[in-house]
């Protein structure tokens, strides 16, 4: 079986620090390798896989600023679909805009739908309904217009995130910098517990920042930019809990997951997919408000945090994943 993997062309593939839906992209193709399948990525130049790498754009516009994200967009998503006939299945990461030309060939293509940026994106998918197959990541983050072939949750490479038994009492929020995350609401938790916080990630809300999150900064809470792979690790093992009070409907949550495999509870606001991915005095608490957060923290020693890992390298490993969109991969082409 030949695949053709399209990921997104914001950041290189797998990213450096930011770039979840390039991660998931990265994270299938190597391990559809490991299970014997020929896989070409189509990412940007400086990516790297064990597959094929087919690349027209150089680096993301994200990376390199100043490129034309459209234009990049369009010379990408064009130089997969004038190869389709290469391959036996195309797997989508890169939302609506591929299946515009989903007509125009003969192989089929499956989509994974990483979240929805507005309501106003759906009549396109709607559009493509009966001609190609959507994959939820969680059975949150569907929309009632729209058929599925199924939920796959994201898969992250287990061998990536270290079990740590003995914390330091202090607390995290890792992701991005932006009122949707809840990186103020962080704040205020840890200030009502009178325990240390580190804040890790890229600044997507330059006013925000500035606004609700510097002001509190001081030696009790940190903020630390952006953390590769290993401060990640480092960062989420050695954490009493990490706090993700959002405030959206998030589709997945990819640092609870993180967090989770180096055995360290989260304490979520109840909405999106954080049912589906917290199981409340299991790994973590699932809470309403900044107040029930707070009470939460006294908890946390309740949990044993070699199950909270256990169960998340059980639940969302990328080998898991990769085995789970092979089975559909397969259901497919038999139609």
């Amino acid at each position: 079986m030949k695949v053709a993997i399209l990921s997104p062309v914001a950041w290189r593939t797998p990213p450096v620090h930011y770039g979840p839906w390039e991660q998931m992209a990265s994270n299938l193709a190597e391990n559809l390798v490991k299970l014997g399948i020929d896989v070409t990525l189509f990412a940007t130049g400086d990516s790297f896989t064990s597959g094929k790498l087919n690349s027209v754009i150089l680096k993301g516009y994200e990376t390199e600023k100043g490129q034309d994200a459209k234009v990049l967009e369009c010379l990408h998503i064009s130089n997969l679909i004038e190869n389709a006939d290469q391959f036996d299945i195309i797997h989508n990461h890169f939302d609506f805009l591929p299946l515009t030309y989903s007509k125009l060939i003969k192989t089929p293509i499956i989509t994974t739908i990483h979240g929805f940026s507005s309501d106003k994106i759906i009549p396109v998918y709607q559009k493509y309904n009966d001609h190609t197959y959507y994959v939820s990541i969680s059975n949150s983050d569907r929309s009632d217009k729209l058929k599925y072939l199924a939920t796959v949750y994201n898969g992250l490479n287990t061998e990536e995130f270290t079990f740590n038994p003995s914390p330091k009492d202090q607390l995290l929020f890792f992701g991005r910098i932006h009122p949707d995350k809840g990186t103020a609401e962080a704040i205020a938790i840890a200030k009502k517990t009178n325990k240390k916080l580190i804040i890790a990630g890229i600044i997507q809300d330059e006013g925000y920042f500035e606004r609700e999150i510097k002001p509190h900064l001081n030696e009790d809470v940190q903020f630390i930019g952006s953390a590769g792979p290993q401060k990640r690790n480092e960062l989420m093992g050695e954490s009493l809990a990490l706090l993700h009070p959002i405030n959206f409907n998030e589709p997945f949550g990819l640092s609870v997951a993180e967090a989770m495999m180096c055995g360290t509870p989260v304490i979520a606001f109840n909405r999106g997919s954080m049912p589906e991915l917290i199981e409340n005095n299991k790994n973590g608490f699932l809470v309403d408000n900044v107040e029930k957060a707070v009470d939460a923290i006294d908890k946390t020693s309740s949990i044993d945090r070699k199950k909270c890992s256990e169960l998340a390298k059980n639940r969302f490993s990328a080998k898991t994943m990769a085995s789970e969109y092979l089975k559909l991969y397969h259901q497919i082409l038999n139609q």
